[in-house]
């Protein structure tokens, strides 16, 4: 049964594209004389009928080329997945039961659910409990198997690639090696790819485990080559071979990664001599203006949301594949990240252009 009014959500991290997915969503379904509802911080929305409020074409012009989202995310909050008695995730049920709640009480006939692997997955869990669900892929780290590429990936490339430009004049003046630590939890995209852009001297990956010893000796040699100034850029899930990932205590109490710049910045310097800088990048690769490539590809993802739930093809994820905007079963969609293997194209072109990767 097609759907005559549509409920959008944006969960998790934000990230450049997502505006523009909500304008593609409004004008294709405006055209469409379907209606659009956003629930406001995600799906903590979800949970209070009176978030929700209606988007019209004149809510949604000329934001395409804003960062962020208009109607709000989180990821915090009460949509935590469990692990049941197989070792499966599930959503509780007094959730399930409340969202359903709130989808009968707003009118609400299906969901357009954008986020990352775990939004995704909570998306999976209420479309088994028979919600209408269709997903839309965001993540910076572009590490989903089922997609080529996610919104947003794009400009946090260009964000490295920049970052990288404005520290080299840095080093250059003063003879300085200069850490970047970037995001990338478990796969290294977005540092292989910002690094190859910037033209950085050593990229460290989460999925390549590096050696300090090695390490020492690349940057040894660049001195002995009289090379002013190197630009080493890491991932945040990076780890030595010889340790395990670096996690930091937040004001809140919680435990997450990063500090892994720091810890390269102190090795480099170290065994090496070389007066050494750390950078972590943090959120400014997250917000801002999308670039042209992530504007597009964020309304096309939206238009074709909007498509399958007028066709009444439900429990899908928008996906692009070689270069056409398509879609997957959302069964097929989570749980499957994509990594950078050793016979990846691009890791292999780094290599051919003198890049370190630590190993």
């Amino acid at each position: 049964m097609p759907a005559q009014r549509l409920g959008i959500l944006t969960a998790g991290g934000d990230c450049a594209g997502l505006n523009a997915v909500i304008r593609g969503i409004v004008c294709a379904a405006a055209q469409r004389n379907v209606e659009v509802i956003g629930f406001a911080e995600g799906y903590e929305g979800l949970l209070n009928s009176a978030s929700a409020r209606v988007l019209g074409t004149s809510d949604t012009r000329g934001i395409a080329s804003e960062g962020g989202t208009i109607i709000g995310s989180t990821n915090k909050g009460r949509f935590q997945l469990r692990h049941g008695p197989a070792g499966e995730f599930v959503l509780p049920d007094s959730l399930i039961r409340a969202t359903r709640q709130t989808l009968d009480q707003t009118r609400t006939a299906a969901l357009i659910v954008m986020g990352g692997d775990g939004s995704l997955r909570t998306g999976l869990q209420l479309s088994r409990a028979g919600v209408r669900v269709v997903g839309v892929p965001k993540t910076i780290d572009n590490d989903l198997e089922s997609t080529d590429v996610t919104f947003g990936f794009d400009t946090a490339v260009s964000r490295v690639a920049d970052a990288i430009d404005n520290l080299r004049t840095t080093a250059e003046s003063h003879r300085r090696v200069l850490v970047l630590e970037v995001m990338g939890r478990h796969t290294g995209w977005l540092a292989l790819h910002g690094g190859v852009a910037g033209g950085a001297d050593a990229v460290l990956l989460p999925e390549v485990p590096f050696d300090g010893d090695l390490l020492a000796r690349f940057v040894k040699d660049a001195e002995r080559r009289v090379q002013r100034s190197l630009i080493v850029v890491v991932a945040e899930g990076a780890r030595a071979k010889s340790g395990r990932q670096i996690r930091k205590q937040t004001s809140s109490g919680d435990s997450r990664l990063g500090g892994i710049g720091g810890y390269v910045e102190s090795l480099i310097a170290t065994r090496t001599g070389r007066e050494t800088r750390v950078c972590t990048l943090g959120h400014l690769q997250r917000g801002g203006a999308p670039t042209a490539f992530d504007r597009v590809l964020g309304q096309q993802f939206g238009v074709r949301s909007v498509e399958l739930c007028t066709d009444g093809m439900f429990g899908r994820m928008v996906s692009y594949r070689f270069g056409s905007v398509t879609d997957v079963a959302l069964t097929d969609a989570v749980n499957r990240r994509r990594a950078v293997l050793p016979d990846t194209q691009i890791l292999r072109h780094a290599r051919s252009l003198g890049i370190f990767l630590g190993d």
